[in-house]
């Protein structure tokens, strides 16, 4: 039970931090860190939820049956949400480049200010 524990506290931790540099930061690429690191916590949160203990991965060996598994759909959302998560980093990196390229910054309150 402590490890399960450490594993929701890490993971709102992790939310925590990510809301934070979302939240309070200006540079643009700071911010697609913090919200790199908030959907690393989410994902931990979801796998932490979806563990039992005493039970093993859901693949098909001998001795291990639908009893002795842990339920494989968070797992399944998680790896969705990991790809999905890439695939938006990439969209959001390529927009802060255009940005840049445009502004010749990455300071939020300076875009705002440029509106060219």
């Amino acid at each position: 039970m402590i490890e399960i524990s450490a594993y929701y506290f890490g993971a709102i931790s992790l939310i925590m931090i990510g809301l934070y540099a979302v939240l309070v930061k200006k540079n643009l690429l700071k911010m697609l860190v913090g919200l790199s690191i908030m959907e690393t916590g989410v994902n931990l949160l979801l796998i932490s939820i979806g563990y039992i203990n005493g039970r093993s991965a859901p693949i098909l060996s001998e001795g291990i049956g639908p009893t002795q598994a842990v339920d494989p759909i968070p797992q399944a959302l998680v790896l969705t949400a990991i790809v999905i998560g890439v695939a938006t980093t990439a969209m959001a990196l390529s927009a802060a480049i255009i940005l840049y390229e445009k502004y010749g910054t990455l300071n939020i309150e300076e875009i705002r200010r440029l509106k060219g």
